[in-house]
């Protein structure tokens, strides 16, 4: 089933060429060409996906990023012309699911788009098991939901955190390695590098810990990867040591 993607290009022919190969694929595709544009488009109607082009006039890609990530966790696979990794990363710290650095090969494009869209739709799939919310001391995560919650407090995840978050919430401390993470990202960590996984982590933090500075429930494991504790943190029958006496 093809998904409704928004491509915001400020290049017409660029902006074209995406939307020749997403069609060809099945996909209804609407082309904008600034962020202005891109930001009403979403809020009209919101898309499966948003192709984000960085370098754009009236509103860049990072503001359309930053703008959206208070409004929705619609994927963004946001397209640049800037290759360091401190770009890389303040993409992605800014609620960018991937990010792919210009000139581009379009099927590696079309690779990238399928991953996220496969990975949005598993998210969203109906589960038909007796329990599939995931569990680790007070940090529950509801994969039909894709709802996260933290003592009974609500939290907003990126679907690049949900995804982070899921797979280490389904076997609460088991350590995790990078790779296995990436793996579960895109499917294409040849790609990328394992710093994205920590920007994840890193955020994720800000929003799951007491003190992000120094976690408890997400957990670094040095040389290995990261792992979520399976009690709640505090002592370890799961007891916070003030409600002692």
């Amino acid at each position: 089933m093809g998904a409704y993607v928004l491509v915001a290009e400020d290049d017409v022919k660029q902006a074209e060429l995406i939307r020749r190969y997403l069609e060809r694929e099945g996909h209804d595709v609407v082309a904008v060409h600034d962020g202005r544009e891109a930001l009403d488009s979403v809020r009209r109607r919101a898309p499966d996906l948003l192709v984000l082009d960085v370098m754009m006039p009236r509103v860049d890609g990072l503001d359309v990023c930053r703008v959206l990530r208070a409004e929705s966790d619609i994927p963004v696979l946001m397209l640049t012309a800037r290759s360091t990794e401190d770009d890389l990363l303040l993409g992605l710290d800014l609620g960018a699911d991937d990010y792919m650095t210009k000139p581009y090969s379009p099927r590696e494009l079309m690779a990238r788009v399928r991953a996220l869209l496969r990975r949005t739709r598993t998210a969203a799939a109906p589960d038909l098991s007796p329990d599939p919310v995931l569990r680790a001391g007070g940090l529950v995560v509801d994969p039909n939901r894709h709802e996260v919650s933290v003592d009974g407090a609500r939290v907003e995840c990126t679907p690049g955190e949900f995804a982070v978050l899921e797979l280490l919430a389904t076997q609460p401390g088991r350590v995790f390695t990078r790779e296995q993470i990436l793996a579960r990202l895109h499917g294409f960590d040849r790609y990328i590098t394992s710093r994205t996984v920590d920007v994840h982590v890193m955020n994720l933090r800000r929003k799951i810990e007491p003190t992000p500075r120094r976690p408890v429930r997400l957990v670094t494991v040095y040389g290995v990867g990261y792992k979520l504790a399976d009690e709640t943190p505090g002592r370890p029958d799961g007891r916070d040591p003030r409600d002692a006496g």
